[in-house]
């Protein structure tokens, strides 16, 4: 049973509160070493048989080690800034901007881990005006306050914290696979319908494109150039709302973020009317597809485009030109320099690709079929990463709670064996 501390102290520090009064507040200078590394992205390999520490969660590999030991990393700058952490025993190599926390004093490394993990960004905002902080600087580790409890304390909220984290990490770990598999699922039926229509008793025939395969034989094909007109209508003056395609659709854009972008470039945006197709056709890897459901104006660097046929439906031909994102398809008809993103579907090639036709009617029974599957799981989709996200946020207030002092686990013991 968790108890609560019966004596406690105010520590000053707005983001701590009170901590029991067995526990003291020690300056991060005082409980460590911190330094940082003198190797950079490019001495990373692939075979390298030591980790390999940089600005990211992901730990890569390198053929040298230049400490062996206990140590706790975190990005010293970039997106990773007070995100990334990690906690290591053993040799390993570490990037020219990424700190070092390691010869510990009146701590232990796991318990200091869980500490600064939850609670260093608070002290790190408080010496920014800004909700995010760019870069790290020596001084805000030397002057971090951490409440410390005695080591025999310390090593009993390392043990409640591991049994903790593992049981919420398993339950997230199969959440998040039921994810993978709704979101595979998804697209299987999506690919079904729009390439092979929703009989599975009629006739097929070979269409002679790979990704295709067989289709229905009341089906024809068509080359997109039939079937769409490319617009390239500029805007030439302000007034319209900027659209950007995301992988979750088209948006409207921020213009306070756009930084003078806007007022240098806005000559050259193009025009987007309601039910215009938008493509992000410069990044065939991470861009996307939509149909705008305003007018408004968007990168000229996209490709606006409509549909010229009475027989074809824009939902069918939406649902197929994302299922040629997801499915990498478009990426095949690409040109450029995949290593570097730059891998774009210029208008020649877009203009030939060959994409089915099938009756009016069943393109609309198709695209009434997948807007009720897909709305299904989607749902079922927000649901199950709701639940993720209040677990993560459980795992969180459990560590925040135990390392601060606003628990007492000094007489926890496991319920259940847990894997660790």
């Amino acid at each position: 049973m968790i108890e609560r501390y019966l004596e406690k102290k105010d520590t000053g520090i707005i983001w701590l509160g009170k901590i029991p009064d067995t526990w003291q507040v020690v300056r991060l200078r005082f409980l460590c070493d911190i330094t940082t590394g003198d190797k950079d992205t490019n001495d990373r390999k692939d075979d390298g048989i030591f980790p390999f520490y940089v600005r990211s969660q992901t730990v890569e590999r390198i053929s040298s080690f230049s400490f062996d030991g206990e140590a706790i990393l975190t990005a010293g700058d970039g997106a990773g800034v007070c995100k990334v952490w990690h906690y290591t025993n053993g040799k390993f190599d570490y990037h020219q901007r990424v700190y070092m926390l390691s010869n510990f004093r009146s701590v232990t490394g796991a318990f200091l881990f869980y500490f600064l993990k939850e609670n260093f960004i608070h002290e790190v905002l408080k010496l920014s005006a800004k909700s995010t902080v760019e870069s790290l600087r020596r001084p805000m580790f030397l002057d971090f306050p951490v409440a410390l409890p005695a080591i025999e304390e310390q090593v009993k909220i390392i043990e409640y914290l591991d049994y903790q984290t593992r049981l919420i990490d398993l339950l997230i770990e199969k959440k998040e696979k039921l994810l993978q598999l709704l979101k595979e699922h998804r697209q299987a039926v999506i690919n079904e319908a729009v390439t092979k229509g929703l009989n599975p008793e009629v006739g097929m025939k070979d269409s002679g494109i790979v990704w295709l395969g067989e289709i229905p034989e009341s089906w024809r094909l068509s080359k997109l150039n039939y079937l769409f007109e490319i617009k390239k209508n500029i805007a030439g003056e302000l007034g319209y709302d900027v659209l950007s395609v995301t992988q979750k659709g088209l948006k409207v854009r921020d213009l306070d973020n756009l930084k003078g972008q806007l007022s240098m470039d806005y000559s050259k945006y193009q025009i987007v009317d309601e039910g215009d197709f938008v493509m992000n056709h410069m990044d065939l890897l991470t861009g996307y597809v939509d149909i705008s459901k305003q007018e408004g104006v968007t990168s000229p660097d996209y490709r606006v485009f409509k549909l010229t046929k009475a027989d074809c439906l824009p939902e069918y031909y939406l649902y197929l030109f994302q299922m040629g994102y997801k499915m990498k398809i478009l990426f095949s008809y690409g040109r450029g320099v995949s290593q570097l993103g730059r891998w774009r579907l210029p208008a020649t090639e877009f203009k030939n690709i060959f994409f089915p036709v099938p009756p009016l009617d069943e393109q609309k029974a198709i695209v009434e079929y997948l807007n009720n599957i897909t709305n299904n799981i989607d749902q079922l989709l927000e649901k199950v990463t709701l639940a993720v996200n209040k677990l993560k946020e459980y795992r969180q207030s459990i560590i925040s709670e135990a390392v601060t002092g606003k628990v007492d686990v000094r007489d926890w013991q496991p319920t259940t064996k847990v894997a660790l």
